[in-house]
């Protein structure tokens, strides 16, 4: 992979990242609840309903979710813009955050009897590491 490809890559897991922020923040308004507890249900499987924000205290995290989440992704957005300067810390840094991300989401998950969310983690995760996973073949030109 190119460091071209690269750096459209985090653009990509960015917005990934940001789509979700912005279900998890828009939850955390009455009117449109309905898309993040679908997106809950799904990941909660079987579809069937159970998940919903009739608790204050499921629309609090919500909001606190969506804020944290849109500042994870800014920071990968922002990273790609200085990529050429550290592309190998740069990509270790993110690789690392999504790591981390999936290993303490999917072992809450299945702390918390929502195991299937843990095997959706997987393909999210594979989704937003794509290229990363191997250094660019370029070398970067200093100049």
């Amino acid at each position: 992979m190119t460091i071209k490809t690269h750096k459209l890559w985090l653009k990509i897991s960015s917005v990934a990242i940001i789509a979700y922020a912005l279900l998890f923040f828009l939850g955390s308004l009455d009117a449109l609840h309905r898309p993040i507890e679908v997106v809950l249900d799904l990941s909660a499987w079987p579809f069937d309903g159970l998940q919903n924000y009739d608790a204050q205290t499921t629309v609090f995290l919500s909001a606190i979710l969506g804020g944290v989440l849109f500042g994870w992704a800014m920071l990968i957005w922002l990273l790609s813009d200085i990529y050429e300067k550290e592309p190998e810390t740069i990509r270790k840094a993110v690789l690392f955050s999504l790591f981390a991300w999936f290993v303490v989401d999917s072992v809450g998950c299945i702390l918390s009897g929502d195991s299937s969310n843990a095997i959706t983690n997987i393909a999210l995760l594979l989704i937003l590491v794509g290229p990363l996973w191997t250094k660019p073949k370029e070398k970067i030109k200093i100049r």
